[in-house]
């Protein structure tokens, strides 16, 4: 236990004295401050812009008996003007920057008919709707007004509709699905980019000698557990700094009104943090000992990136599973990937957060990434005591399996 603390120490002291880390996660850290104060750069670049387009809306024939006057009280986002003019007078108004556009509403046979006036119609947005329907609503309630109609009889014209969205199945997924994808993404991430620093820092290490120090100090099998804890341990690290870097910055530099329209943090419990810090972790080292089996089998750093090809794929279609089976939570599919050891990590947080995961999923996910590791860890453990010393090309998949088989003799 002591020497692979040694090594889990030696790893983490290499790891954060890197230029490479150390740059790539102020980087990553300063995009996420310029990310959430977005906003804000560009309004200190525009300036506050307060004003409100004027239009004038215009009712020559006195079709709403005055009534246009209550839009004035209303909030509809623009600037209104209520009164009577020709087209010649809009017209000069408009070239004199009185107002921005005008609606004039006239009345032909049983239609009423509205002129949307603006001072070039290729530069036309549209007739304002929020304007248009609030007009129509305003001459529905002239006439029904008018009918003397009694309240039962207005509201049984105009019933109050309430929309419910329900599910044959059983299971019922609730939940934000933005912030789901969100720290689905940000796990994905944690994970792999770890899990990758396992094979380069092998190879590396292989390369300039280091390791035929650490052989001789200390077990094959105590150099890849310290190295896959440390370079864990570095990896939680950096991804509770930009989780937490985030949180930060989007209760700083964002209004509560957005944050709670873009993510639903009602779900996340203390249950959900421990359970995604267990995935982390196992789900790290599920990926860190796949890189280190692939990172023992070459000798130059040139060579890393195609020996690590199968379990980059692999992971890829591991987060894909799951990135997609979101679309569909209650789906069998979904249950698959929770449970399945490539993408579980992914996934059973994402169904304890939609309140899908039962205790026995979780339970029996979690059993069957254990079980993973530890087969992993012992393939990864004797191809990785054989192959260490290796300084030759990279190793077959026939060489792996040779090494493998010597070593169980």
């Amino acid at each position: 236990m002591k020497d692979i603390l040694t090594v889990m120490k030696f790893t983490i002291n290499d790891m954060i004295k890197r230029k490479s880390f150390i740059i790539s996660t102020i980087i990553i850290l300063v995009l996420i401050v310029l990310g959430f104060n977005v906003p804000n750069i560009i309004k200190s670049f525009k300036g506050e812009d307060t004003t409100q387009d004027k239009i004038l809306i215009v009712d020559n024939q006195n079709i709403f008996e005055g009534n246009l006057n209550m839009l004035q009280q209303a909030d509809l986002g623009y600037e209104i003007e209520v009164g009577k003019a020709t087209f010649e007078e809009i017209k000069a108004k408009i070239e004199n920057s009185e107002i921005d556009s005008s609606i004039v509403i006239e009345k032909q046979d049983n239609n009423i008919k509205i002129r949307y006036i603006v001072e070039s119609a290729t530069m036309m947005e549209g007739v304002p709707e929020t304007i248009v329907n609030t007009i129509n609503n305003l001459y529905s309630n002239m006439q029904i007004s008018k009918l003397g109609l009694t309240t039962e009889q207005l509201e049984s014209i105009t019933p109050n509709f309430e929309f419910l969205l329900e599910q044959t199945e059983e299971e019922k997924a609730n939940g934000n699905i933005f912030a789901m994808m969100l720290m689905s993404i940000v796990l994905f991430y944690a994970i792999y980019f770890c899990a990758y620093q396992v094979s380069s820092s092998i190879t590396t290490e292989k390369t300039s000698k280091i390791m035929e120090t650490l052989v001789t100090s200390t077990s094959p099998t105590t150099i890849i557990l310290g190295k896959t804890i440390g370079i864990g341990v570095v990896g939680l690290l950096q991804m509770i700094a930009i989780v937490g870097t985030a949180i930060a910055s989007a209760k700083a530099f964002l209004e509560p009104e957005l944050i709670e329209a873009v993510l639903d943090l009602s779900n996340i419990t203390p249950y959900l943090g421990i359970v995604t810090i267990i995935y982390f972790v196992l789900g790290y080292f599920t990926y860190a000992l796949l890189y280190a089996l692939t990172g023992s089998t070459v000798s130059k750093p040139e060579d890393i990136q195609s020996a690590n090809t199968p379990v980059a794929l692999l992971a890829v279609v591991g987060f894909y599973l799951s990135y997609f089976t979101m679309m569909n939570p209650t789906s069998e599919l979904n249950l698959f990937a929770a449970l399945f050891p490539v993408s579980s990590p992914f996934c059973m947080p994402f169904r304890i957060m939609m309140g899908l995961a039962k205790p026995t999923e979780v339970s029996i996910s979690i059993a069957i990434l254990i079980v993973t590791i530890l087969i992993i860890a012992r393939i990864a453990i004797k191809i990785y005591s054989n192959a260490i010393l290796n300084y030759g090309t990279k190793m077959s998949f026939k060489d792996i399996v040779k090494m493998y088989k010597d070593k169980q003799n």
